[in-house]
């Protein structure tokens, strides 16, 4: 079962409710440093702590501004703090449909609402006629209950004209029997008027996957005092109101540990032999420095060393018993080790989370037997402290937790983000008066939330450039945009889209032209220039053709691909939004630009005359007064970024033709 939709709040930050879909396999949560996205994690783990020990407390998780007017009505009318939009799989759907006789079908979801009293309500749409229609088939029941079963719109109301039937047919009275069975394990359960329902829920409700949070509080410390952490741990015991007074991230975490080595504390006070204990602690540390060097490529060359040991020399309360020291080995400098919490933050975060998460597992299934346990992982901002590559590295750990359990994660790193993964991208804002904005739009979005998308794309630009055999030069990231999208199109038509092989690099004009390919072809690698068309050639790539830096069979502008009866041919001036059909194109305009347009959704016919839409398009904005920013005109990049999310299915066959053509000439030269 996977979590499909959270909308939450209000919340702290997030005053408005704010309705996430969430990735089946990783979702990334990107803002700015207070933007609110540890708040919507938050907001998650206490919604269905796999743990069992969160919950919502008004005081601290109702917004501040709103707390005194909340609180009169809380007792009678609490506010709702998370829904979740849950989404079986199809056996587990099967399941339930042969188990109760329901017609559920593929792509069901319900709903679980969370309040700030923490009481939940389950919203799941499932119907008792279906099953009371099956019923109704059996042969061996008499004809009266049959028409009873037909007729019903439910169980409940079945059941009560059927206990009026006088009957001796045993069919009957078994149906009786099991029906009153069914309506009393339903009534057992308050609000459910569709039997059929709540035994649906009965069954998912197992598979509803459970939240778990983990942060830098929760690494490992360099020591702990062993005596100290006992006390602690029966302070805790004695008091549980309390516990977390006494027993902080960093003693759970060496207790962690500890569980997974089979040590208990008692141990350090009995007969067991202190070579016992060690040798038992460094196969855990051993199996789990290798789990980490899977993923851990800056240094393989560490490995974790725990010692147990007595120091009454050191200060209150490590003078008092024996304590437990972690260190790093450096095999790369003769051994040479250091405490666990003096060295890279990256690695000991990484061994830190697969002692948290062995622990937790043990917890929720101490005997390791359920299989079916489902868990979301709820990451606050991992890897902050890595290398920028060391963080790329982290993504790939990211992608084989993901195997078993849904990741959501924070994060305002570029590189801890999958620049070909952008659709798993949320942004987080936090605007004045209005709070905690999460959305995945990104066209709206304040320049500095979304930088780190900006800058992955730079990077996997920069990767790409000197790797690649075959590139295609455009002017611009809203060429690479549409050029990619209707690549996948005219392949789903059966046609051949750009060659798999063949990188798209936008170069920021053709002012820049030179520059690339002077970088690019100075390492043999074969490039094709595509580039909007003025109406007259190109001096600088005429320049650049003369001086045998590129093959004139090799530079194309869209204007060759407009006139499908022309094909190749220049034309009159044309940008690569002039392929499309107009009225298409004008329609994801007027969706991006909705507020400003007011709703309108402008046609051809509305724009003044000209050969190329941009152009059309800035001259109506001016004409009628329109602002979309200071400096005139509208972002491209933005409707071309819609056009990729919502590119529409009805294209002409025109807009098709013209791009399927387009394709053909380019492939033809980068091969």
């Amino acid at each position: 079962m996977k979590l499909v939709t959270a909308k939450v709040g209000p919340f702290r930050s997030i005053n408005e409710p704010q309705e996430v879909s969430i990735d089946p396999e990783v979702t990334v949560i990107v803002g700015m440093n207070e933007a609110g996205k540890t708040v919507f994690l938050k907001a998650l783990h206490k919604s269905n702590d796999a743990l069992g020990k969160e919950t919502f407390n008004v005081t601290d998780d109702y917004p501040r501004k709103d707390l005194t007017a909340y609180k009169r009505r809380h007792e009678e009318n609490p506010d709702k703090a998370v829904v979740l939009t849950y989404a079986p799989t199809d056996a587990q759907i099967n399941k339930v449909n042969a188990s109760i006789g329901s017609e559920i079908q593929k792509g069901f979801t319900f709903n679980t609402i969370i309040n700030y009293k923490n009481g939940r309500t389950i919203s799941i749409g499932v119907q008792d006629s279906p099953a009371l229609k099956k019923m109704a088939i059996n042969s061996n029941l008499s004809d009266e209950v049959k028409e009873e079963l037909k007729n019903a719109t439910d169980i409940r109301s079945a059941l009560k004209n059927l206990l009026t039937v006088s009957t001796d047919n045993e069919a009957d009275k078994s149906l009786i029997e099991s029906l009153t069975k069914r309506v009393a394990a339903a009534d057992s359960s308050s609000g459910w008027d569709q039997i059929c329902a709540y035994e649906a829920y009965h069954h998912f409700k197992a598979f509803i996957p459970k939240f778990l949070y983990f942060s830098d509080y929760d690494i490992l410390p360099g020591k702990l005092n062993l005596a100290d952490l006992k006390q602690r741990l029966k302070a805790a015991n004695a008091d549980p109101a309390n516990a977390h007074k006494q027993i902080e991230p960093k003693h759970k975490a060496v207790l962690a540990l500890l569980r997974m080595a089979e040590v208990e504390l008692e141990d350090f006070d009995n007969d067991t032999s202190y070579e016992e204990l060690k040798s038992q602690i460094e196969a855990v540390s051993i199996s789990l420095t290798d789990q980490v060097l899977e993923f851990w490529k800056q240094n393989e060359d560490l490995e974790v060393e725990i010692d147990i040991r007595t120091d009454s020399s050191d200060a209150s309360p490590f003078n008092n018993g024996p304590n437990i020291y972690l260190r790093i080995k450096n095999r790369r400098h003769r051994g040479v080790s250091t405490p666990f919490d003096q060295r890279s933050r990256g690695f000991i975060w990484f061994f830190s989370f697969l002692v948290w998460f062995d622990s937790v597992q043990h917890q929720i299934d101490p005997g390791g037997s359920n299989s079916e346990k489902s868990l979301i992982l709820l990451l606050d901002e991992p890897a902050l402290a890595l290398h920028a590559l060391a963080q790329t590295d982290f993504l790939n750990y990211i992608d084989n937790l993901s195997k078993d359990h849904q990741v959501i994660y924070t994060t305002h790193s570029p590189f801890m983000v999958n620049s070909d993964r952008l659709h798993q991208v949320r942004v987080v804002e936090d605007k004045v008066k209005i709070g905690t904005i999460i959305s995945d739009n990104l066209s709206g979005s304040d320049p500095r939330t979304i930088f780190p998308l900006q800058a992955a794309l730079g990077w996997n630009l920069a990767q790409n450039l000197f790797v690649t055999k075959y590139n295609l030069l455009v002017e611009g990231i809203s060429e690479l945009s549409i050029l990619q999208a209707m690549s996948k199109v005219i392949e789903s038509r059966g046609n051949k889209g750009l060659i798999d092989n063949a990188t798209i690099v936008p170069v920021g004009g053709l002012s820049n032209v030179a520059t690339f390919v002077s970088l690019l072809g100075a390492n043999g690698l074969n490039l094709t220039i595509l580039h909007d068309y003025n109406g007259k050639p190109d001096q600088k790539l005429e320049s650049l053709i003369q001086q045998k830096l590129l093959k004139k069979k090799a530079v194309f502008n869209f204007s060759q691909f407009r006139d499908i009866s022309n094909i190749g041919n220049n034309s009159i001036p044309t940008d690569i939004e002039d392929l499309i059909d107009p009225d298409v194109y004008l329609k994801i305009f007027s969706m991006v630009y909705q507020k400003e347009l007011n709703g309108i959704v402008i046609n051809n016919k509305n724009l003044p005359a000209g050969d190329r839409i941009v152009q059309r398009i800035e001259k109506y904005l001016s004409n009628n007064s329109i602002k979309i920013r200071p400096s005139g005109g509208y972002n491209h990049y933005a409707v071309a970024a819609a056009f990729v999310t919502h590119t529409p299915e009805n294209l002409s066959d025109d807009t098709i033709m013209r791009f399927t053509e387009l394709f053909k000439e380019i492939n033809n030269s980068l091969k």
